[in-house]
């Protein structure tokens, strides 16, 4: 009868832990970071959809403000976030000075536009003596900025006056409140600029603001290249660099996330918008319809991003961290 009994019980206890292993499998947590930036919108997506419940019973999404908050995350030993969102440099510079990590993939390929009170300005040279707001100082878009002026013979210090400003929301507040003329923004700030002072329809008379030079079509007749910039893409830390598996599963997850923003920008941008205040969901949906964003791995985007790089490197080395990363920085590539 024992024998009978522990039988059935070696059966149930098999069928048990086969039920339940998949549960177990399960991440505790997984803490996904980024900007409140067109590159986190699938990163919203994916918390509030439920999208990787079969990888973790909590999945986390953490915002930082700024590039310095962005180190601080990204060195902490101690950090527990799994995938971040950040500009394509950032990540090569973290890379060559030691940090752990890999670039899985870019999905934002140029969101910066100037906006201006003026309505004629569609070159950066036709901003030269104008005092322009700048988020980020030495970090994108500055580097962007400084790399297209210079291509058409501006010299930066002597032709612009740049007033450094902590964040694209930040120098949003300031051309809305009219503290300011001209700014360099990135999406979504550019779109919410334009629809909090009522600037965004073409029919509109007299529109306080206007959508001036696309950086990304400064870049393509600069460089006689496509019109686009592998400025920001999705990196892995800690734990997720030892799991391949967890990187795919969360790929997967972020192009199907993106493929949904980009289809549906009204419902992105209540999701958004609920998560900041200086957002408007009406000037997110806006961000979405132009920001030409596309999914794009790591290992595909690598000759752009070698030549993003390699003119960086060339202007000042330690914009990349002093050399271009090798084939680990990119997940998947040799």
């Amino acid at each position: 009868m024992r024998g009978f009994l522990s039988g059935v019980g070696g059966c149930l206890a098999a069928a048990f832990f086969a039920f339940a292993t998949p549960v177990e499998a399960r991440l505790e947590k997984l803490v996904l970071s980024g900007p409140f930036a067109a590159v986190s919108f699938p990163l919203i997506h994916m918390v509030e959809s439920g999208a990787l419940k079969d990888v973790a019973e909590t999945v986390e999404f953490r915002s930082w403000k700024d590039p310095d908050q962005l180190r601080v995350l990204a060195l902490d030993a101690k950090s527990d976030v799994d995938f971040v969102a950040m500009p394509t440099n950032v990540a090569a510079n973290l890379y060559n000075r030691g940090v752990r990590l890999q670039l899985v993939n870019v999905s934002t390929w140029g969101v910066l536009w100037m906006v201006s009170r003026e309505a004629n300005l569609k070159t950066l040279a036709d901003f030269k003596g104008k005092e322009i707001l700048m988020p980020f100082r030495a970090d994108m878009p500055d580097i962007v900025f400084q790399v297209l002026a210079e291509k058409q013979g501006l010299d930066v210090k002597r032709d612009f006056k740049l007033r450094y400003v902590g964040s694209p929301l930040d120098a949003m507040q300031m051309l809305i409140t009219r503290r300011a003329d001209h700014a360099l923004l990135a999406e979504p700030a550019v779109s919410v600029a334009l629809r909090k002072t009522k600037s965004f329809p073409v029919s509109i008379v007299a529109p306080e603001l206007y959508r001036s030079a696309n950086l990304q079509e400064e870049w393509g007749r600069l460089t006689q290249r496509p019109a686009r910039i592998p400025q920001a893409g999705m990196v892995a830390l800690g734990r997720a660099l030892a799991d391949p598996a967890l990187v795919e599963k969360f790929q997967k997850a972020y192009a199907a996330s993106l493929s949904w923003c980009e289809k549906h920008p009204e419902e992105c941008g209540k999701l958004v918008a609920k998560r900041v205040d200086m957002l408007t969901p009406e000037g997110v949906a806006d961000s979405v319809r132009v920001d030409n964003a596309v999914f794009v791995t790591a290992r595909e985007a690598k000759p752009e991003l070698e030549f993003f790089f390699g003119l960086l490197h060339a202007r000042q080395p330690a914009l990349v961290g002093g050399k271009l990363p090798d084939a680990a920085f990119y997940f998947g590539g040799k």
